[in-house]
């Protein structure tokens, strides 16, 4: 049987055997992050790096299962860093640690494809708890940036004739459902506010994802961003 990237990731996740890689140009940042993780039976931390340049050709030497990067590394700063690794390593799942509070950064790190963003104030109680998210296909932002990064839904125009093209394959109420789930609401939320019921909502989901050709919630999240469905909220 051949195993693609993500079924062979999900198959370690559930095995326990996540392989992580860390990168901060603080050492004593970089030596807890590494404890942190290290106490965690599930990870194991397969390589480090202090500085831009190392973190990029490391990560994609070691091909990790989540690359946990800071933004401010000397070298090369951690944006150009994360483009160069999702553009060698598409599918792989990032984490970005950082003490930037800044929106416009993160919905440019959610459109290259970063999966997680942990402020380092909270990584303590955060970092786990979103890597394993990560891992399993999902996105993490941290509780204290979230709401602002995301904002609430609004009702503007596509930004482009393709995307008006491909929402017009949309029936209306799946259109409403994917703008919802898009902004982080729960099926049960979603339910509440079409009144519809929950296996509707995740029916009506499944079928907008499938005709966008959508896989993940990250490629959600990017589509998002480009309609204009996420307010900045000031940011």
């Amino acid at each position: 049987m051949v195993w693609t990237m993500d079924q062979k990731l999900t198959r370690r996740v559930h095995q326990g055997h996540l392989r992580i890689f860390i990168a901060d140009d603080h050492p004593v940042v970089l030596s807890g992050m590494k404890m942190l993780l290290q106490a965690d039976p599930e990870f194991d931390v397969v390589g480090e790096a202090a500085d831009g340049p190392t973190a990029l050709r490391r990560a994609i030497e070691l091909q990790p299962d989540v690359a946990v990067f800071d933004l401010s590394m000397p070298g090369m700063y951690g944006m150009e860093v994360i483009q160069k690794y999702l553009a060698a390593r598409p599918k792989a799942r990032v984490v970005v640690v950082s003490v930037q509070e800044d929106g416009a950064n993160l919905r440019r790190l959610l459109k290259l494809g970063v999966a997680g963003y942990i402020l380092k104030r909270s990584a303590t109680d955060e970092l786990i708890r979103g890597i394993h998210a990560v891992a399993k296909g999902g996105v993490y932002l941290d509780p204290a940036i979230a709401g602002q990064a995301l904002g609430r839904v609004v009702h503007a125009a596509p930004t482009n004739l393709g995307e008006t093209s491909q929402i017009s394959h949309l029936s209306s109420r799946e259109l409403d459902v994917l703008r919802l789930a898009s902004v982080g609401h729960s099926n049960k939320v979603i339910s509440a506010k079409l009144q519809v019921g929950p296996k509707s909502v995740e029916t009506y989901k499944a079928r907008a994802m499938e005709k966008l050709g959508f896989t993940n919630r990250v490629e959600l999240i990017r589509f998002a961003l480009d309609m204009g469905w996420l307010e900045n909220s000031g940011l």
